[in-house]
């Protein structure tokens, strides 16, 4: 299992809430990171793809760094920003132009220094022209180019990444038969359940913070692997609380953020603890996917510390609180022991293959002329989507099918042609009626 070739990676570090993930979210162009007044939302390293003159490159959003805090979160994030650090083709040191130069500063610039790495000083919030003045009073850090920006605003970005990509190679071409197939997972849960432990274990390496604060991942984290010809993008979501819980604005951005997340994703991952047993915020959140129609995987994380009756007991308790999920594979596993892990992969490309099978249309045929109901008749069946797997039922008279006939043709459905792990969704269309 090897990770995928990578794009010339740009790194955004500074102190925190200097404003890093608004410039992070104005070069991608997209809201990956999430934005706020409070300090610290950010926390591991965040990754987004950019385009500038051509130029293709990584962007890397990294926590907010203090270089001598020894508490256990800000360490981490120093932890895992030198890493983002090491493998940068680029590094923008951006500071906060509304403040002198802080102790903090300095001894981030040191460390900088020491890298001998390209790095140039983005100094944020310069809102207008006279500010500007303020920018050069930050040559004195000794970085390299100082650029006066507001990330906000968008001022002064694109004079900034004209400095940045022009040194950056030329992107190489794409091979004639295109890209592999890639396959993209939300893994999901509450929080603590181990989650980021289960990213680190699926990407060989130690990716995102982990802790046994409740709560650390706040932004989405992802991370491509390819896996026997596959290539696997992982995305782990901040937990999600009961709304009663979510009191802070970060919390509950990152609601929203893993919902979205969950929509953007092919197989969504739902991971339990199994030292906890089956909670009802369980099949709240394992509901989030069904209703969003992704293929799902139940992962029962940290089965290493419940005996193996427990085990079937925890399975059968599970079947009985998500019955509306009886489609979903059980997977249980320890992502601390990296037990169950590989097996995981082959369960994630199977339900993607589930959800994403069409049926052809000779073998709905058949396969409906030999289905028999008391009181209605179907005259034909066509697939209208795949992920999730979608068939428009053609009926004899008004009215929709009865719950029980619809359940009934689905079972069938999954019967004859399988769709394991993804949920099936059966619409009904009357002679001259739009499909419901």
């Amino acid at each position: 299992m090897a990770t995928t070739e990578r794009l010339p990676s740009v790194v955004i570090v500074g102190r925190p809430n200097v404003g890093k993930s608004t410039l992070f979210n104005r070069i991608t162009g997209q809201r990956r990171s999430i934005v706020g007044d409070e300090p610290g939302i950010t926390r591991d390293r965040i990754h987004g793809e950019a385009e500038h003159r051509g130029k293709r490159f990584e962007v890397v959003d990294t926590g907010g760094i203090v270089v001598n805090d020894a508490d256990y979160i800000p360490s981490q994030v120093l932890r895992q920003a030198r890493v983002a650090l090491e493998q940068a083709a680029h590094i923008i040191f951006l500071i906060d132009g509304r403040a002198e130069i802080t102790g903090a500063d300095r001894e981030l610039a040191r460390l900088l220094r020491r890298l001998g790495k390209p790095v140039t000083v983005a100094v944020n919030k310069i809102d207008v022209e006279k500010r500007e003045i303020l920018a050069h009073e930050f040559h004195e850090l000794a970085l390299g180019e100082v650029f006066a920006v507001s990330a906000e605003h968008g001022l002064g970005v694109d004079e900034l990444l004209d400095h940045i990509a022009a040194p950056l190679p030329e992107p190489a071409r794409e091979a004639e038969s295109g890209p592999p197939r890639r396959i993209k997972v939300a893994i999901i849960g509450r929080p603590n359940v181990g989650k980021s432990t289960l990213l680190n274990a699926l990407t060989g390496q130690e990716r995102a913070i982990v802790s046994p604060v409740a709560g650390t991942t706040r932004d989405a984290v992802d991370e491509s692997v390819r896996h026997q010809g596959t290539e696997y993008v992982f995305i782990d979501t901040a937990g999600i609380r009961r709304k009663g819980k979510t009191r802070l604005m970060a919390e509950k951005l990152s609601v929203v953020m893993a919902r979205r997340h969950i929509r953007l994703a092919d197989v969504v991952l739902m991971v339990m603890d199994a030292s906890e047993g089956v909670l009802g915020l369980d099949a709240t959140i394992a509901g989030y996917a069904h209703e969003g129609g992704r293929a799902l995987i139940l992962a029962v994380n940290k089965w290493d510390l419940i005996e193996e009756t427990g085990k079937r007991r925890f399975e059968r308790d599970l079947r009985d609180e998500m019955k509306f999920l009886d489609y979903a594979p059980v997977r249980f596993l320890s992502a601390l022991q990296g037990e169950g892990i590989r097996g995981l992969f082959r369960t994630i490309r199977e339900a993607y293959e589930s959800a994403s099978f069409r049926v052809p249309t000779g073998e709905l045929n058949r396969f409906v002329e030999a289905l028999r109901f008391e009181d209605r008749k179907i005259y034909y069946l066509t697939q209208a989507a795949v992920r999730p797997p979608t068939f428009v039922a053609f009926v004899d008279r008004g009215g929709p099918l009865h719950f029980s006939h619809e359940r009934y043709l689905i079972n069938q459905l999954r019967k004859r042609f399988g769709f394991a792990g993804t949920p099936v969704v059966l619409k009904t269309r009357i002679k001259g009626k739009n499909p419901r």
